[in-house]
């Protein structure tokens, strides 16, 4: 049987995004037989001390991380490797926060400029990325970078794999899995749906392709992955959790 570690998971303190609280995420990691579990909320850390604290419970390895859009830039999962990464990861999101408004941020690529050791990337490439996102995050985060491959049993899946493979394979990059998860189980669906329209001040029933296309960003079953990623990507999610060894506290 294959093994999985989710390094792309939002929690309830991704404001109007995340259906579920850290406690029940890793309950149902736990439940699933993950062997790790990222909380990547959106430019904060405000949820760690809770992450840590299920991660304690349910002996369930915890990865920090955040997800992060670069302003005129790529999107990115950064996740912690050790104390300078966390570090790296708090100036981040402080420069960030601090420039804008409350309850959004700015990310620029100025903010990179300083080296960041002991954090790893994965670069969330949308369909027809800019020429230069892959050359720029090469050279930030050189030989910590990953192309994610998130599916969710659309009818576009099999051309997403072939694209995202082939830009890997154009940049040099190695793939790995990821389940850009939203909830802990596909129940949520209806709350992740009721707090999307809200986000973008719509009823629901106007809310159209602001929504998820399905419920598939949930904490799914092991045995169902590998119907959906090659084996080589959810082996690479192992491979990023064991290097990622920061404990908290």
């Amino acid at each position: 049987m294959s093994a999985y570690a989710e390094l792309h998971c939002l929690s309830n303190f991704s404001f109007q995004r995340g259906a579920s609280s850290a406690q029940e995420l890793f309950q149902r990691a736990k439940a699933l037989d993950y062997q790790a579990l990222a909380i990547t909320d959106e430019c904060t850390l405000a949820g760690i001390v809770r992450a840590w604290q299920a991660s304690r419970d349910t002996g369930l390895k915890l990865i920090i991380g955040s997800e992060m859009q670069v302003e005129d830039g790529p999107r990115l999962v950064l996740l912690v490797e050790d104390l300078a990464g966390y570090q790296g990861l708090c100036r981040l999101i402080t420069r960030a926060r601090r420039r804008a408004e409350k309850g959004s941020y700015r990310l620029l690529r100025e903010d990179f400029a300083e080296p960041l050791p002991g954090l790893l990337a994965l670069w969330l490439a949308d369909d027809g990325p800019a020429p230069d996102h892959g050359h720029w995050l090469r050279q930030i985060f050189p030989e910590r970078l990953w192309l994610a491959l998130e599916l969710h049993c659309g009818q576009d899946d099999a051309r997403r794999l072939q694209d995202r493979l082939a830009l890997a394979a154009q940049w040099g990059l190695p793939a790995v899995a990821c389940g850009d998860v939203h909830m802990h189980v596909r129940g949520r669906r209806a709350l992740q749906d009721t707090m999307t329209a809200i986000r973008h001040h719509l009823p629901v029933a106007e809310a159209g392709q602001r929504l998820f296309a399905n419920g598939e960003r949930h904490l799914r079953p092991i045995a169902v992955l590998p119907g959906l990623y090659p084996q080589t990507l959810l082996d690479e999610s192992l491979t990023i959790a064991r290097r990622c060894a920061f404990v908290p506290g």
